[in-house]
């Protein structure tokens, strides 16, 4: 069997095979390839568009994530209720309820943030997508007293940045975005940071972002689970193209190349890729980096990698624990991006589950040898709350939060769609069954209207889907853990999960479902 999905056909490129299902499994091609044909599997549209079909489409407008069907993935584990006692709690029906399920967790070293919800969104950056969406998916992570990381390339990608003496001081994109998230803070939960990549790092982001905005949490970028290259947008002009070329970025076409000018402007091609530098990971550079940050004023430091081969991970463990970092963000491969290669982001890298499990192992090795371990991260995929229990036991008790990505701003699109709609008075007939206003349509708006006040008028519409999806994850996920008797996250451990099969045992270490409690169940039993 292919573990691979929609090879030569898939939504994320628009393509589709002209025999519908009866293709190739291993080329995707059709089982008949018909001379004469259009073309409109990603072969054909190659021939015709060429590397404009290595990404998914349409930019701007679409997140995407991989579909290929890894091996062993968090459905091959279910997760362990019992019917004794209660951890947290006192062990009485009308007390271990899950309403009182206390989901608050933190991440820092000598200094703690805490989170009202163990929920960290990943970086959102430059792309369209996550931009034309921010103020809404800052706005609803700062109420919910959960974590938000600005991605890398804001500063150079903005169109009104100052730089002077090639350094940054002045970015109203970045601003703005460090702005929305400060504007509904409130003052004791959550964080937004500020993400680094090469051409941020030579432009001073951080610096700039620290000592004009005010920034304590940065965090150093080696890379994420959707590709292993580095940042990637596409641009509609050239004078756009010629500006970020100035700046220090690849642009392809080169936009300084006469014979390409003339041909963007016959339409040829209507777009020009942009793509950042791929990191140089040195232990001495970036413990040195680590203490400029230091220097400049930073108060919180962390690290996010990918799904790079295992001995990265170590490095990227190992350099976390010497720096004594307040974060370390694992991302595996499958997860989502606004612009990725896309057979890059199905054919490359560890995915989620193995690399969780390499992870728990080398952070074992470090608290077995009494070394400072980092509060972690894991991410790449999570949507649910099922994935959040079993991403947090997995890896208990190291991992403090769990990474998202794409699913938050699914919630921040839909609720600003239909927020607007309803505004307007277009009510879209499946909620319109709910009633005509914001307070009837989204369920949790009446809460955060009596929380908010006046307020409430002023608040992004996509803030009450942000906030109305984190409610129903943090209720989903007491209800979980209240099913185990684990009233505090610092309660569950590994043995909350069980393995399904013995493959999934094998990698994880977590042990098979049959196995489960077998000693304690002999003891029950004599």
């Amino acid at each position: 069997m292919s573990f691979s999905k929609g090879i030569n056909a898939t939504a994320a490129t628009m393509t589709k095979a002209r025999t519908g299902n009866s293709v190739c499994p291993f080329s995707g091609m059709c089982v008949t390839c018909l001379d004469g044909c259009p073309g409109l599997c990603e072969i054909g549209k190659s021939s015709v568009r060429g590397k404009e079909v290595l990404y998914p489409a349409p930019f701007g407008k679409t997140t995407s994530a991989s579909e290929k069907d890894y091996p062993v993935d968090y459905s091959h584990f279910n997760i362990m209720g019992t019917a004794v006692g209660a951890h947290g709690i006192e062990a009485d029906p009308d007390k271990a309820i899950f309403p009182a399920v206390d989901l608050t967790t933190e991440v820092g070293n000598e200094n703690k943030v805490k989170l009202d919800l163990p929920i960290v969104v990943c970086a959102m950056g430059s792309t369209n997508v996550a931009a034309e969406n921010w103020e809404h998916l800052a706005a609803g992570c700062a109420l919910t007293g959960t974590g938000i990381v600005i991605g890398e390339n804001v500063c150079a990608m903005d169109p009104n940045v100052e730089i002077k003496n090639g350094r940054v001081v002045h970015s109203p994109n970045l601003e703005n975005r460090v702005k929305y998230f400060q504007r509904w803070y409130n003052g004791k939960s959550g964080f937004t940071a500020v993400q680094a990549n090469v051409e941020d790092t030579k432009l001073g982001v951080q610096e700039y972002a620290i000592e004009k905005l005010g920034v304590e949490f940065v965090e150093l970028k080696w890379g994420q689970g959707a590709k292993d290259i580095g940042g990637e947008v596409k641009l509609n002009t050239l004078e756009r193209a010629l500006e970020l070329k100035s700046r220090g970025y690849i642009v392809l076409p080169d936009p300084e190349d006469p014979k390409v000018q003339e041909a963007f402007k016959a339409g040829a091609f209507k777009e020009f890729e942009r793509h950042s530098r791929i990191g140089m990971v040195n232990e001495e550079a970036f413990h040195k980096r680590v203490e400029e940050l230091r220097a400049a004023g930073a108060k919180y430091i962390s690290l996010k990698t990918g799904a790079y081969r295992p001995a990265d991970l170590a490095r990227a463990v190992k350099y976390a624990s010497d720096a004594k970092l307040d974060m370390l963000t694992v991302d595996g491969a499958g997860g989502g991006t606004g612009m990725s290669p896309w057979r890059m982001m199905n054919e490359w890298g560890v995915p989620t589950v193995y690399i969780q499990a390499l992870l728990t192992k080398y952070l074992d090795k470090l608290a077995a040898q009494g070394r400072y371990v980092p509060p972690v991260v894991i991410a790449g995929g999570f949507t649910l709350e099922d994935h959040m229990y079993k991403g947090l036991a997995m890896s208990a008790p190291y991992v403090k939060a769990i990474g998202m990505a794409r699913s938050p701003l699914t919630a921040a699109m839909v609720g600003k769609t239909v927020g607007t709609a309803i505004k307007n008075g277009k009510i879209p007939a499946e909620y319109k069954k709910y009633g005509e206003t914001l307070e009837q349509v989204f369920i949790a708006a009446s809460a955060l209207k009596d929380k908010l006040g006046d307020e409430f008028d002023n608040l992004p519409v996509g803030a009450i889907g942000v906030y109305t999806y984190y409610e129903r994850l943090a209720q989903g996920l007491r209800q979980f853990m209240c099913g185990s008797r684990k009233f505090g996250l610092n309660y569950i451990t590994r043995d909350d999960i069980a393995a399904l099969t013995k493959e999934a045992s094998e990698i994880s270490g977590i042990r098979y479902i049959m196995d489960v409690d077998a000693e304690e169940a002999e003891e029950i039993l004599k």
